[in-house]
């Protein structure tokens, strides 16, 4: 085992293999320092992410019944000082972090990439830690990160990116299968031929279905699928057991194949994709942060209300004079978050929801954890609202994130606001305000000396010897921000 560098592919070398070739080769010092940089910030969101989100009612209820059925490990269980086995943790960690709609996405191939490796890699190095007594450093969980930012959306680039959105899927448990595999698979150093097999018995696993969406518990999981199976597929491949081979360019069977049937895009899937300028172009430059705690589709929503507020205040003043709101949008988003909500809704639901997250910016100026307290989901004035707004596919509005929001009155009277895109993709969240983001998520629900300890582990990863005492300081006891 160890790095070797990428060559120039061999006659008939599928794409499979040379992107876990170049995964092997990577370094740190491939990568530019804007792009270290930036990482270390977004896994900074991610760990904030998973503080707000121990605690929530739904992780609780994850939490003791996994605990309840496996026994205990060697890994940490954030926010809860437990300890389970790697699998166990992956998936619980990953729960916590995708678990209030605050984690980051990709920009153009939809998957929230901390809940997915952040997990499986701190997990990794517990396990390693405790049964091969090999520390990870600091650089080598910023190095495997970035790789995992890096395969991700490479995947979804192949299968159209959010173009899977309106056919169903939920698409980072399909595309972040892979992106989990090579990421562990470069923390514990696997050879290119082992990443390989890593990849192959992650990609068997691989699903994730939209329908999550509308109420269930399992939406805030499915991410932790791809963690938990990522990592079991790494650790196999550690072990000498061996995975499809050519997995996304095999015709029979294979994921590319399999996932692109039916898609109705010409060609079907787009291989390539996988390995277009790596090394070249990266891919963590699109990776997006919110500073809204709902579903991205919904992001362009709140602006635009809120963009009506501050041109329209009188006007909205009085909200019982608002007889009608119309949100037009793109396919994906109309897919994702234009359904038709109906009372009652849990916060599932409602995140996912634009008609109701444009009630909630319109009586409550925001659309932050607060918001989705279990007492205040069922609010006349809410349900008013969302019962007077419909949304539109509206195709004149192209693939990304324009939206149009109209709001007529009882005089018959209207206002109207189009957006190109939301806050948080145009412009993206500068490093200082995410990290201004992670201070006001988490202040209040750990102590200020250990929101210091993160922030100073993060931002500083490459002088940190031993990550373990990153998963320390995130497993000590934190509270619930909508108790």
């Amino acid at each position: 085992m160890g790095h070797e560098k990428a060559t120039e592919a061999e006659p008939g070398e599928g794409v499979t293999h040379r992107l876990c070739s170049w995964v092997n080769g990577l370094t740190l010092e491939d990568i530019p320092e804007d792009i270290r940089t930036r990482a270390k910030y977004l896994i900074l969101d991610g760990l904030g992410s998973a503080i707000v989100g121990a605690h929530l009612p739904w992780t609780e209820k994850a939490v003791n019944i996994v605990l309840d059925m496996e026994p205990a490990g060697d890994c940490l269980v954030w926010g809860y000082d437990k300890r389970v086995g790697p699998l166990s943790a992956a998936i619980l960690n990953s729960t916590e972090v995708q678990s209030f709609e605050l984690d980051d996405w990709h920009s153009l191939a939809p998957v929230h990439a901390n809940s997915i490796m952040l997990p499986a890699l701190l997990a990794a190095a517990s396990q390693q830690k405790a049964r091969a007594n090999t520390v990870i450093t600091g650089s080598n969980l910023l190095l495997s990160t970035i790789v995992g930012y890096e395969v991700g959306p490479r995947v979804g680039l192949c299968l159209h990116g959010s173009h899977m959105l309106t056919r169903g899927w939920h698409s980072g448990p399909v595309f972040g299968h892979a992106a989990c595999a090579t990421s562990v698979g470069k923390l514990l150093d696997l050879s290119t031929d082992a990443i390989e097999d890593a990849v192959g018995i992650a990609c068997t696993q691989a699903c994730g279905l939209m329908s999550a969406q509308f109420g269930s518990e399992v939406k805030r999981m499915q991410h932790g699928f791809a963690a938990r199976n990522g990592l079991f597929a790494a650790l196999l491949a550690k072990g000498g057991y061996s995975g499809i081979k050519r997995v996304f360019e095999e015709e029979y069977g294979g994921f590319l194949s399999v996932f692109g049937e039916s898609s109705g895009r010409n060609p079907p899937y787009l291989e390539t994709e996988l390995i277009r300028g790596l090394g070249e172009i990266w891919q963590t430059e699109g990776i997006r942060v919110k500073p809204h705690a709902s579903m991205a589709g919904t992001h362009c929503t709140i602006d635009t209300i809120a963009g009506l507020q501050k041109d329209h205040p009188e006007e909205l003043k009085d909200l019982s004079e608002i007889i009608n709101i119309t949100i037009e949008m793109s396919e994906a988003a109309f897919k994702h978050g234009g359904w038709t909500a109906t009372r009652p809704l849990t916060a599932t639901g409602a995140q996912m929801s634009c008609a109701y997250v444009a009630a909630v910016q319109l009586l409550d100026g925001q659309v932050l954890p607060q918001q989705f307290h279990r007492d205040l989901l069922n609010r006349d004035s809410i349900w008013r609202l969302v019962e007077n707004t419909r949304c539109y596919y509206t195709p004149e509005l192209g693939e990304k994130y324009e939206q149009r929001v109209t709001i007529t009155f009882n005089n018959g009277s209207s206002i109207s606001k189009t957006m190109d895109a939301p806050r948080g993709v145009e412009p993206p969240l500068t490093n200082d305000e995410i990290l201004e983001k992670f201070r006001t998520f988490t202040r209040g629900l750990i102590d200020n000396k250990r929101q210091e300890a993160i922030e100073n582990l993060v931002l500083g990863l490459e002088d940190v010897n031993d990550v373990s005492s990153l998963d320390e300081v995130l497993a000590g006891l934190t509270l619930d921000p909508i108790a």
